[in-house]
């Protein structure tokens, strides 16, 4: 599961638990700091603030190149460029120096920044977040009518495949992004699955952009997104050469995070290869 459905709307659901998770650490700290209680708050809010900072920023500096060509993108995150690992450690840090000048916040600090981490390991789990679900059988239509299954055509080579709709604002956003790469990457199969559309819908839209795509194909049911566990648009799935999924991302994708994807599907076919 990756986004949270309200009506309408689709919420992604990591950061909403990341939220979570937070709320809770700072509840407790404050709970356990009795007349600190106002100082251990703040120091989860800046431990949290410190790690969001240098989640972003250890991830742009490993796609620095792809940044550069687009430096606003940097401030975009919904295109879920986060190294998660540096973030955890530069909270860790944050609260670590925070314990060692008032020992007296030692313990509410260290019980916050533990619960916080097992709130957000038990609920991503339940959820399942991190989940790598099989591609589904499902038939698709390609805009001459002829038809094949998913499984048989994200199968062979490293594959993505993004899940979008003509009305979807965020979908029309990060297309070019999508077609420059798959101009430029041609050991990557690109699928772009349009959910709930008929052919004469998609092919006015298509001819009315600057970009061409190749692998256009219609899940006329929509019946892709919930069989990988999102619910809303766009949704993008990275799958191995065996057909694997290796990451699902709710949410647009800028040119830098998308290449920084690339860059780990191709070392890993790589790696397959030389085995």
């Amino acid at each position: 599961m990756t986004s949270l459905q309200l009506g309408p709307l689709a919420f992604p659901l990591s950061p909403l638990l990341w939220f979570g998770a937070l709320l809770l650490a700072q509840w407790l700290a404050a709970r356990l700091a009795g007349t600190q209680a106002r100082g251990a708050a703040d120091a989860v809010w800046l431990a949290a603030l410190a790690g969001f900072v240098a989640a972003r920023l250890a991830f742009v500096a490993g796609a620095a190149e792809a940044y550069l060509a687009s430096p606003w993108s940097v401030l975009d995150i919904r295109d879920g460029g986060w190294s998660p690992w540096a973030g955890v450690a530069a909270a860790t840090g944050v609260l670590a120096w925070r314990g060692w000048r008032q020992p007296v916040m030692r313990r509410p600090l260290a019980a916050a920044a533990a619960s916080g981490l097992v709130f957000w390991g038990a609920a991503s789990t339940w959820l399942g977040v991190h989940d790598r679900p099989p591609l589904p059988a499902v038939a698709l239509v390609a805009l001459d009518g002829t038809t094949a299954e998913l499984t048989v055509l994200a199968r062979g080579q490293p594959t993505v495949i993004n899940l979008w709709a003509s009305w979807c604002a965020p979908c029309r956003v990060e297309m070019p992004a999508f077609a420059e790469a798959q101009r430029r990457e041609p050991g990557v199969r690109f699928l772009f699955v349009n959910q709930g559309e008929d052919a004469a819908a998609v092919q006015r839209f298509l001819a009315a952009q600057p970009f061409s795509l190749d692998g256009v194909w219609l899940d006329p049911a929509s019946r892709v997104g919930p069989a990988v566990g999102s619910t809303g648009l766009p949704t993008t799935l990275i799958v191995d050469a065996q057909g694997r999924v290796v990451e699902r991302h709710f949410g647009m994708l800028s040119a830098a995070s998308l290449a920084s994807r690339l860059r780990v599907l191709n070392s890993g076919a790589a790696g397959e290869a030389a085995r």
